[in-house]
């Protein structure tokens, strides 16, 4: 796969700059981290070369200067709020991130729980952090926030927070999702550091939109795809310009805020240490692009892949036709239509001719190979079969899996799980080619094969199964597929 951005150059810039950050200050800055610090496939897939880890990557880094403080809100822990991408609750993602900084070597100072209100599964949730020896932090909801300034800063506002003690100078304050209060938790804590005599510093860690790319660039326009459900919208930053007469790149929702966290800097400080939302950011990725072509042809793929995330999830009730509308007028802006994506044509024409579901599959030197709808397997299942053969230089002729191998997986279906269709789903072929593997030496050719499906792209003619979707995932396939069912 063609790189085009530079990681290496990337984990150096980007720990260099929040360096030279902290010392603008008393040696105490707040970093808030937006987006996602472990698994940012996003950034992977619009920035060739970037690895998913890469923030994670970059605050190794920093550990010894660095301790990490969460937050959560207490509401979300209440209503049992799920994040979608990994489909756990957000208190188990505390723990789930608080394991995996750990067993970095990274530390986990405190957890912060956010709009507390005393809700019983808030409590019960600080319970078990305790028993992990985390401290608990309570904040609570101020009256007028973020507008009220006088009151947001006083005694009455960030005063009634508890004061998060910290022992290192680089403080990063993240979060299971948006909305948990990582802004408002930085800003309290300047507050109460200002009160004891410290000028401690706030600064802002996105990714995305990237500040110093052009405002239509498609890397920031598949940032806008990205967050069509947010209405988040790419803007100049009035601000900035303003100041120094150059045009960079925010969002409205930062820009919009701007103002409000203007005032909350003067009223702690006496002065405000940012001219504008792009000042407080330091993000370094723009400066790390080494091919601008492989980044925008990716990013344009990014958009196409987010349309059909768009129009599935309108057909499966789970999006609102607004998004689709947001999307789509993206790739017009860009002149894209969906069989610019490269496996969205071989599919169709694939289904077209067999009359039936198909799926294709194209891996990263362009290679593509198609599945139909058998007897035996589903689309996706034959698709992944045959990429494996391909792949392992086996003869598509031959069937690595026979009849009889996959009788019994048939039979355990219909007649004990009560499945109607006799098919085997991804998951379900490479169980059966994990059984067969040591006495069938090309079914352990082909499972020898998995690893190099990392990156792969594939394109499915009917909505995939729950299991298929996540077999793709594990594999890091990039997925998309029809918004219509085939129910035969």
């Amino acid at each position: 796969m063609k790189q085009g951005f530079d990681n290496d150059k990337y984990l150096k810039m980007q720990s260099e700059h929040i360096m030279e950050r902290i010392n603008q200050f008393d040696n105490k800055l707040y970093l808030e981290f937006g987006g996602k610090l472990l698994d940012d496939y996003h950034a992977t897939r619009v920035l060739p070369g970037f690895k998913a880890d890469s923030k994670l990557s970059m605050l190794m880094k920093l550990k010894d200067q660095a301790e990490i403080v969460l937050v959560v809100s207490s509401d979300d822990i209440e209503k049992n709020k799920i994040r979608e991408d990994l489909g756990i609750t957000y208190d188990n993602d505390v723990i789930r991130l608080i394991k995996e900084f750990q067993s970095r070597g990274l530390y986990v100072s405190s957890v912060v729980l956010t709009k507390y209100t005393n809700q019983r599964a808030a409590n019960l949730f600080a319970s078990r952090l305790e028993k992990m020896d985390i401290n608990i932090y309570h904040h609570y909801l101020i009256p007028g926030y973020p507008n009220d300034v006088q009151t947001i800063v006083s005694d009455d506002g960030f005063g009634k927070n508890d004061f998060i003690i910290t022992s290192r100078p680089l403080v990063v304050v993240t979060a299971p999702g948006p909305g948990s209060g990582k802004m408002s938790t930085c800003l309290s804590q300047l507050y109460h550091h200002n009160k004891r005599g410290l000028r401690a510093g706030y600064a802002k860690f996105e990714t995305f939109p990237i500040w110093n790319l052009p405002l239509e660039h498609p890397v920031n326009l598949a940032y806008e795809a990205a967050t069509a459900d947010l209405n988040d919208i790419n803007m100049i930053d009035p601000y900035h310009y303003s100041k120094y007469g150059i045009s960079t790149v925010n969002y409205n929702r930062d820009i919009e805020i701007y103002p409000v966290l203007n005032a909350i800097f003067t009223e702690i400080y006496g002065n405000s240490p940012y001219a504008s939302p792009t000042d407080m950011g330091v993000n370094m990725a723009g400066n790390c692009i080494i091919d601008d072509e492989v980044c925008r042809e990716a990013s344009k793929q990014e958009i196409i892949r987010r349309h059909y995330e768009a129009i599935t999830g309108v057909a499966e009730g789970k999006r609102e036709k607004s998004e689709v509308n947001k999307i789509d007028l993206l790739m017009s802006q860009l002149n894209l239509k969906p069989t610019d994506r490269s496996v969205v044509k071989p599919a169709l024409e694939r289904e077209e001719a067999t009359g039936r579901p198909a799926t294709a599959i194209e891996l990263s030197d362009g290679t593509i190979v198609t599945g139909k709808t058998g007897d035996l397997l589903g689309p996706s299942a034959a698709a992944l079969m045959n990429i494996l053969k391909e792949l392992a230089g086996i003869d598509h002729k031959i069937k690595v899996l026979s009849p009889e191998s996959i009788a019994p997986i048939q039979e355990l279906k219909i007649k004990y799980l009560g499945s109607k269709n006799p098919r085997l789903h991804t998951d379900e072929v490479l169980i059966a080619l994990s059984a067969t593997a040591a006495d069938n030496e090309d079914a352990a050719k082909a499972l020898s094969q998995l690893p190099k499906l990392k990156g792969a792209q594939v394109h499915s003619t009917v909505l995939l199964s729950s299991v298929d979707i996540q077999v793709f995932k594990r594999l890091e396939c990039n997925v998309t597929y029809e918004p219509k069912t085939w129910n035969n």
